[in-house]
């Protein structure tokens, strides 16, 4: 490493690396995030958080209507107005 200071060490074990705890709440990363992994031309690696999208269904409860329908023959078609 050049003269720079080290915020933080973990260490490799198998093809795994812990992200300290700190670094994590600071960049808020979450089960579920991906890490995108890039190397510069001056050998620096830089890494950007993709973070999921969560509680997308977190409020939905399910469909509350009096409709009953086959989970096996109407899968795919239920909500779609025949022709």
């Amino acid at each position: 490493m050049s003269g720079e200071s080290v915020d933080s060490e973990s260490k490799v074990s198998g093809n795994q690396a812990n992200i300290p705890a700190h670094i994590r709440r600071e960049l808020e990363i979450d089960d579920g995030d991906k890490l995108r992994w890039q190397i510069e031309d001056d050998g620096t690696i830089r890494v950007q958080v993709v973070q999921q999208r969560s509680g997308t269904f977190s409020d939905f409860d399910g469909y509350d209507g009096d409709r009953e329908t086959d989970v096996e023959s109407e899968h795919d078609a239920w909500g779609v107005d025949p022709e």
